[in-house]
């Protein structure tokens, strides 16, 4: 009896552990699924969760620091970072994780330890080797940035970015001409470099030559559309050829790109004072001052913009504190003693005439207060005080435009994403879908139906993932789950467990644990066998599957016939099937079929007229098919209906 009892626990225990290793593991898949989405807030929870159960998981703290570094907490990306490789130091992806994050840190020494680290355990790896190379440029050690590049290049002849790198080592010392040469080679390599476009910009600007500056910026906004200071040098140029209103779109577009851009709205707030709209560009400069407060360039050109707009106390109030820094700066006493004696300040006024006139008197005698050197630097800097350079156009010092290299190997998280990708397919979700800006509640009759189901606790909709989740939308799946579980322990019919069944597949999809979302429409068909949603919803989460295991090509065509006959089942079933027939569509497109997928995206537009996502569809589909004047014109209408992704593909497909 004794041995059976000891057989019985050594039983239990053996099967609650791998149980947990099941869990585990499907919440390790489920975090690099939201990763995956960039669903950071879900990535962080799946971690904490497993972190607090199984601390010795070098991938959690590894998943959590990627997600907080995607979030701007770079110091607790750091401390993860940390301890995923105190638990497994001889995993390369760790060490070029922490080291991409010690650049955001601007720890570039920490940086190269971690490339070198890197590069030990995964030699071959060419990323490894140019963002070493990077940090020692960053970390203002550009000899040796130039022994690894001149390494780099020998090896892997064929990567721009070491070119474009090579460009900005010699671009650092000043030496214009030999960056030119290494830019010009980097072209000639890669024409579609976009920072190596945007360097050449920069040497056009300061030597003047605007239109030669125009074309570089032109060419790297075409290849980095999301680089904002491209828009503004652009800007810069077209002012000096006279093309001001394209000056001011790019200015306009820079800020709408970052609202928080000093040089953007330093920049505007001179061209509008070049065109004549004062009050805008004071609210250009005021911007600036908020953010710097001790800028006296921007100071000095709100006060002359204030005295001609005729508010002369704050006029008064600019020029004083100009005037504190620069007390023989004789324009702005001169424009303040014109204010005071607008204002009937005349005593005021006549103080600062007397300052003015002694100066005269001081300068014929021979006697006269000069600049420093360094209020004479003749190259306008960001950090240049020299107040009589007040409107010149500003650059940012030591500005690096080479970025980090990327290869398409990304170790655990697979995000690899091309241009023309589908947007995703239509599924059950607890969450309205919003398109672009709008928040949209799809009607479908099915889902009507469900909802008013008396075991149906929250309402589901009809969604299309394009957007992450937020912390609160979050936290209210995983408490529907758990909320499902309980319900779903006391014993019910077999309808009415479908129904909960499917509520709880819903809210796992939610969380992108698919595994567990399977599981749960597979239980929910055997207990209600003519339920259309769950086969659509199932179709969904096996197409999603596919994505996040590596399956041989033979198994992902059985999954994806699979799903095919799902939705068909689903349509047959579904009184409305429009959504459905979309996903079939998609599913077509994804082998391939776009003869097929075209025509099923069709059937949905003749019902669904204004469906974004099936004219973006649609169009890529026609463009892979060599139909690219009607993909182009799909494209144009899913960008009218709020799809803006459209915009850059067409702007790819169209040259």
């Amino acid at each position: 009896m004794r041995r059976i009892l000891l057989i019985c626990s050594l039983l239990v225990t053996f099967i609650a552990n791998i149980h947990a290793q099941y869990n585990i593991e499907r919440l390790l898949e489920a975090c690099e699924t939201a990763l995956g989405y960039q669903d950071y807030v879900v990535a962080i929870q799946y971690c904490n969760n497993i972190i607090s159960n199984r601390p010795n998981l070098y991938r959690a703290w590894f998943y959590r620091g990627v997600a907080k570094q995607s979030l701007g907490d770079y110091q607790g990306a750091a401390n993860d970072y940390d301890n995923a490789i105190q638990l497994n130091p001889y995993v390369h992806e760790l060490f070029r994780a922490r080291a991409a994050n010690n650049l955001s840190l601007k720890q570039y020494g920490a940086a190269v330890k971690d490339y070198t680290k890197a590069i030990s355990l995964q030699p071959d790896e060419r990323e490894y080797w140019f963002n070493r190379a990077l940090a020692k440029f960053y970390q203002g050690e550009i000899m040796q940035s130039r022994l690894d590049l001149n390494g780099i290049m020998k090896r892997w002849p064929d990567l721009p970015n070491s070119y474009s790198l090579m460009a900005e080592t010699y671009l650092r010392e000043n030496k214009v001409d030999s960056a030119k040469l290494w830019l010009e080679r980097t072209l000639k390599r890669n024409p579609y470099d976009g920072s190596s476009w945007s360097v050449l910009g920069r040497i056009y600007l300061q030597r003047n030559s605007w239109s030669q500056g125009n074309d570089a910026f032109s060419q790297a906004i075409h290849y980095l559309p999301k680089v904002v200071n491209n828009y503004t040098y652009r800007a810069m140029c077209r002012v000096n050829l006279n093309q001001l209103r394209l000056a001011m779109e790019d200015f306009d577009k820079a800020i709408d790109m970052d609202p928080n851009s000093f040089l953007a709205h330093y920049n505007r707030g001179l061209l509008r004072i070049t065109v004549g709209d004062d009050n805008r560009a004071i609210q250009d400069f005021s911007f600036v001052l908020r953010h710097e407060p001790r800028n006296l360039q921007a100071r000095y050109n709100r006060a002359l913009l204030l005295d001609r707009v005729g508010d002369y106390r704050s006029a008064i109030d600019d020029y004083t504190a100009v005037l504190k820094q620069f007390p023989n700066f004789w324009i702005g006493l001169q424009n303040r003693a014109r204010c005071y004696r607008r204002l009937g300040m005349v005593n005021k006024a006549e103080m600062d005439e007397f300052r003015l006139l002694k100066a005269q008197l001081d300068k014929r005698n021979g006697v006269q207060q000069r600049w420093s050197k360094a209020k004479l630097r003749s190259v306008r800097r960001l950090n240049d005080f020299d107040i009589e350079k007040y409107d010149q156009w500003i650059e940012l010092p030591d500005e690096v435009s080479t970025t980090e290299y990327t290869s398409k190997t990304r170790g655990y998280v697979q995000n690899i994403k091309e241009s023309a990708d589908l947007m995703p397919m239509f599924t059950l979700s607890y969450h309205k879908y919003r398109n672009g800006l709008t928040e949209l509640s799809l009607g479908n009759s099915d889902v009507e139906v469900f909802n008013q189901n008396k075991l149906v606790g929250q309402s589901i909709y009809i969604s299309c993932r394009r957007n992450r989740l937020e912390g609160d939308r979050t936290s209210s799946a995983f408490s529907i789950q758990a909320k499902l579980t309980q319900q779903l322990a006391s014993y019910l019919s077999p309808k009415d467990r479908s129904v909960l069944l499917l509520q709880r597949a819903i809210a796992y999809m939610d969380v992108y644990d698919y595994t567990a979302a399977q599981r749960d429409l597979d239980s929910c068909l055997v207990a209600d066998s003519t339920m259309g949603l769950a086969y659509w919803q199932q179709a969904v989460c096996t197409m999603e599957l596919l994505k996040q295991k590596s399956i041989r090509g033979e198994e992902q065509n059985l999954l994806r016939k699979k799903a095919i006959s799902g939705l068909q089942i689903a349509k047959k079933l579904c009184k409305e099937s429009s959504y459905i027939i979309y996903d079939l569509a998609n599913i077509y497109a994804d082998l391939g079929d776009y003869q097929q997928a075209i025509s099923l995206y069709t059937q949905v537009l003749l019902t669904h007229n204004k469906l974004a996502e099936a004219y973006y569809n649609r169009g890529i589909s026609y463009i892979l098919s060599n139909q690219k004047a009607n993909g182009l014109a799909d494209l144009s209408k899913a960008g009218e209906e709020g799809c803006y992704e459209a915009y850059s593909l067409m702007k790819q497909y169209g040259k």
